[in-house]
């Protein structure tokens, strides 16, 4: 039985965004391509005799009821009637309301590290259940592929993707999920595709349904879109999620060298990097598909 455990929580991009539908319960129906990239959260969980869970370092305004590996660790502690404790540190390098998918990514390294330290031995459905519960992203990062995504986000077939590298930006201004989904002018009807559709032709599918809806909210948002239009001529800029987060693939053509530098001098506040995208998970391997 482990003693403690450390787990990379990756970010995920939209490289794109479709809303199909909505249900009569108000959940929006969506269809995406979820990217895993090598942004990382870290976690760290440790037992402690007491049977308690307890939280070390909490993110600064955010009370633990709110706090998304607080509600996983407490979700999974009453579902499967666990007495036993833990310590919980998060060393938070996502930004916060980028639609980038961190909380979920935290939430689903906590059930996945607390499934092997806790040794319940859950398999991957089991954990994708409860994981709905927290959000709808975390079945994505419990299911630790790359995926097409259907549904609230829950329906999931793993898709390959070409490795590749992308350029990220962060306007220092988040956007809460709930505020482009309210929207009386965000559009719902985008015709559905199918996974051999953007398989045959995946550049045919940047675009982001709620972009506009963010831009007219968030001027930082066309602001970030028009620093990468500028700096990587060749590519092709969109949201990731909700917002508030770009991107751009890139490509040979880009000066990556010079983008680095470009990077350095962004505006005051925003965040920008150069990640690569992922195959798997970190964590793909503590959860069992059996």
């Amino acid at each position: 039985m482990r003693n403690a455990i450390e787990i990379l929580c990756p970010a995920k991009l939209n490289l794109f965004l479709h809303i199909v539908g909505r249900r009569e319960d108000g959940y929006h129906q969506l269809q995406s391509v979820f990217q895993l990239i090598d942004w990382y959260d870290i976690l760290t969980l440790s037992r402690i005799p007491e049977n308690e869970i307890r939280r070390i370092n909490p993110i600064p305004g955010l009370p633990p009821q709110q706090d998304l590996v607080v509600r996983a660790a407490q979700l999974l502690k009453e579902h499967c009637k666990v007495e036993l404790g833990v310590e919980i540190g998060l060393q938070k390098n996502l930004p916060m309301g980028a639609g980038l998918g961190g909380g979920s990514s935290d939430a689903a390294s906590t059930l996945i590290g607390l499934n092997t330290l806790w040794d319940i031995h859950l398999n991957i459905d089991a954990l994708c259940q409860l994981g709905l519960k927290l959000g709808a992203d975390v079945p994505f990062f419990i299911f630790g592929q790359n995926a097409f995504v259907e549904g609230i986000g829950e329906k999931l077939q793993a898709i390959s993707l070409e490795t590749q590298d992308f350029v990220v930006i962060f306007p220092n201004q988040g956007i809460a999920t709930a505020q482009i989904f309210q929207d009386p002018q965000l559009t719902r009807d985008h015709a559905p595709i199918t996974i051999d559709g953007f398989l045959a032709s995946p550049r045919s599918f940047q675009s982001n349904d709620c972009q506009a809806v963010a831009v007219r909210n968030c001027p930082e948002v066309k602001q970030a879109l028009d620093w990468i239009y500028k700096a990587a001529p060749n590519s092709a800029p969109r949201m990731s999620g909700s917002g508030s987060s770009v991107f751009a693939a890139l490509d040979s053509k880009t000066d990556t060298a010079n983008l680095e530098n470009l990077l350095q001098n962004l505006p005051k506040g925003w965040i920008g990097r150069i990640v690569r995208g992922l195959n798997k998970n970190p964590a793909y391997n503590l959860v069992s598909s059996d």
